[in-house]
């Protein structure tokens, strides 16, 4: 995906999720990630905005077929419901609690 469109694609979600405490995305080699309450919930990829697979994903969208967004990733649902605002706000909050924690940042051990 050009770098443009993604730029706007993640604009576009962003302001979709509105009213959700706490949604950041980073921009990551030419696509987005997104985070909910600093959980990754999903992202901006060549093939457009997925999500990762929980109950709560499948459930909202349940006509989604499952591929991997890149050559050696795991499967994520392409999201079929990005233009209705509050299907999506709901979907991302469910998945919330299906979630792994994120891994705390380990520092590098110091060289002597």
């Amino acid at each position: 995906m050009e770098k443009s469109k993604a730029k706007e694609l993640a604009e576009y979600i962003t302001e979709q999720l509105a009213g959700l405490e706490d949604i950041r995305k980073t921009p990551m080699m030419g696509g987005y990630i997104f985070y909910y309450r600093e959980r990754i919930f999903g992202g901006i990829y060549g093939t457009g905005f997925m999500v990762k697979i929980t109950e709560a994903s499948r459930k909202y969208m349940p006509d989604s077929i499952a591929c991997p967004p890149y050559d050696g990733a795991k499967e994520m649902l392409p999201v079929t419901i990005i233009d209705d605002r509050e299907l999506l706000k709901k979907m991302v909050s469910e998945m919330f609690s299906e979630l792994p924690e994120r891994k705390p940042k380990t520092r590098k051990a110091e060289k002597k």
